[in-house]
């Protein structure tokens, strides 16, 4: 037993192994039960399971408080906060992910889910990694503070520019290098099927898959803005990657009610452009001032203030749009 209380990353090995346990199980139940049949997930599911999700990241945040103390609690739900807002523009490129190849919406569920098991694998990894060059050189963080506000500055400027599906090289690189179906079947990511040019039997793989692989490759290159600014909140990766978890498990389950509105966060990209440059600036205004970080309790209630005010400019100014009934065909052909 005494291995459960070996300090892992800060971290006794029981908080880490609790964690995991629990995703382990939420995303068992998810696709086990909740979804064991393809179905489509309609507004009213989204936002009920959405809910569930925020409030076990919630509660979880509510164990970090007890367990590690007030600061921390408030550090783990700035990171959570932090990392739901700026995952929100990842819904974006998933919609159009989807879009492209026309996805029916009941199987994009299956999609947002698989893709969690990378997240958990990939984000832990870019997080270990960051975590070991923080410690052994503290100054990378100034590094971080930087780059979140040459960022930030970056998206104010850059208006709304389109995720463009087609050109991504890794989408190029697939279909150069694997044989790929020309329609769905079903919810398989992959198929056995004859090869034309051959007549064997091989492997195929489906647009589904296609949809699956580019989803892991937005969440990474979103990662790259996320991590950052929550090693700006705090150092601890136990916070920092517990948040990141439950934040994206709770916002890929309101995708279905989001991706039907997200013609109208006309000014969310504004929103999140000066929340990042306000977690990179606070960094060197807390060294400034000589303090060893602005308060957590500030930081969140400005992230905060400033999401608000974003989401309610860009529901005032497209107030009486209709939301849009899918943001992805129905039909089961996709694009190879």
């Amino acid at each position: 037993m005494e291995i459960l209380f070996y300090e892992l990353m800060g971290q006794p090995a029981w908080m880490w192994l609790g964690f995991i346990g629990l995703v382990a199980l939420l995303l068992a139940f998810d696709l086990g039960v909740l979804h064991r049949d393809n179905h489509e997930i309609g507004m009213r599911e989204s936002l009920w399971l959405s809910a569930f999700y925020i409030s076990l990241g919630l509660a979880f945040g509510g164990f970090v408080w007890f367990q590690l103390g007030s600061q921390s609690g408030m550090e783990y739900l700035t990171g959570f906060v932090v990392e739901k807002s700026l995952a929100m523009d990842n819904i974006f490129v998933i919609a159009m992910i989807f879009s492209y190849f026309a996805i029916p919406r009941k199987y994009q569920h299956r999609v947002l889910v698989y893709g969690i098991l990378g997240v958990i694998i990939l984000r832990g990894i870019m997080i270990g990694a960051g975590a070991a060059i923080v410690e052994n050189f503290e100054w990378v963080l100034y590094l971080f503070a930087a780059f979140l506000v040459i960022t930030g500055i970056k998206m104010l400027l850059s208006g709304d520019s389109e995720y463009d599906v087609a050109s991504n090289p890794a989408l190029k690189f697939m279909r150069r290098r694997f044989p790929i179906t020309d329609t769905l079947h079903g919810q398989n990511f992959i198929v056995r099927q004859e090869d034309p040019a051959t007549g064997r039997v091989r492997r195929f793989a489906t647009p589904l898959l296609l949809a699956l692989v580019l989803v892991e490759i937005a969440d990474v290159i979103f990662a790259v803005d996320s991590i950052p600014a929550i090693f700006a909140i705090t150092t601890d990766p136990y916070i920092v990657y517990t948040s990141n978890i439950f934040a994206i498990l709770g916002l890929r389950a309101l995708y279905f009610a989001l991706s039907a509105m997200i013609h109208r966060f006309v000014y969310l990209k504004y929103a999140l452009s000066i929340v990042l440059i306000f977690i990179g600036s606070k960094v060197f205004v807390a060294d400034m001032l000589g303090l060893a970080k602005v308060p957590p309790a500030v930081s969140l209630s400005i992230t905060i203030g400033i999401l608000a005010a974003g989401i309610a400019a860009s529901l005032w100014s497209t107030r009486g749009q209709e939301a849009r009934g899918e943001s992805t065909a129905v039909s089961d052909e996709g694009r190879a």
